[in-house]
């Protein structure tokens, strides 16, 4: 491809990724809750992965496929939804002791971590849509296509890091201000809401 292919794809992917969603809101609520150095050891390494393996899918051509099937989507599309408000009751009720910024690292806990992390963006099959309707705009069908794949997938990868970085960071941050009174009490809520509003959303989707 083109500088200027490449240019205007990642102008797209900046834009797209600091979009609020999801993945945003899961990598803040860890950032507060766990600090930013657990969040991007776990939590963001989940993500990541998750999100790899979908765009791999999709420019492998499995992602046409799901499309072509509504009821292979429609499956993974409410499966994700049911995940997606699980985990905003989960995060609703949580305590307001769970903050965990100053605790030491923990495996059992990072694992957990980096699962929720993987559901989390295995859970929307927006993605999928994403990957075979955007992706291939910037490819040259006339030029290896696993060297381009390559860029595109590494140039995405690293926007998204570098928005869950400030995601988190930021969450980070707050967290001082949250212990403080109940407002713990009203960010689980509020983040709680926006995870199941999500799903919501998600299973009201329509291709």
């Amino acid at each position: 491809m083109t500088l200027q292919i490449w240019l205007a794809y990642l102008a797209a992917v900046f834009v797209i990724s600091g979009t609020p969603g999801p993945n945003m809101l899961l990598a803040m609520t860890h950032g507060i809750h766990h600090g930013l150095g657990k969040t991007f050891g776990s939590t963001m390494l989940g993500l990541l992965a998750g999100l790899a393996v979908i765009l791999s899918i999709s420019l492998g051509g499995l992602g046409a496929v799901l499309l072509a099937s509504s009821h292979a989507f429609e499956v993974i599309k409410y499966l994700g939804a049911a995940y997606l408000i699980y985990l905003g009751i989960k995060t609703w009720r949580a305590a307001d002791s769970a903050l965990e910024t100053n605790g030491r690292p923990d495996a059992d806990d990072a694992w957990a971590r980096f699962r929720i992390g993987i559901l989390v963006a295995l859970s929307n099959p927006k993605a999928i849509l994403f990957g075979v309707a955007f992706f291939p705009q910037f490819l040259d069908p006339g030029k290896p296509m696993a060297g381009q794949a390559s860029l595109l997938l590494l140039s995405f990868v690293l926007i998204e890091t570098g928005w869950m970085c400030v995601y988190a960071g930021g969450g980070a941050k707050l967290a001082v201000w949250l212990r403080q009174g109940g407002r713990m009490r009203w960010f689980n809520r509020a983040s709680g809401g926006a995870f199941v509003g999500a799903g919501l959303l998600l299973g009201a989707f329509k291709r």
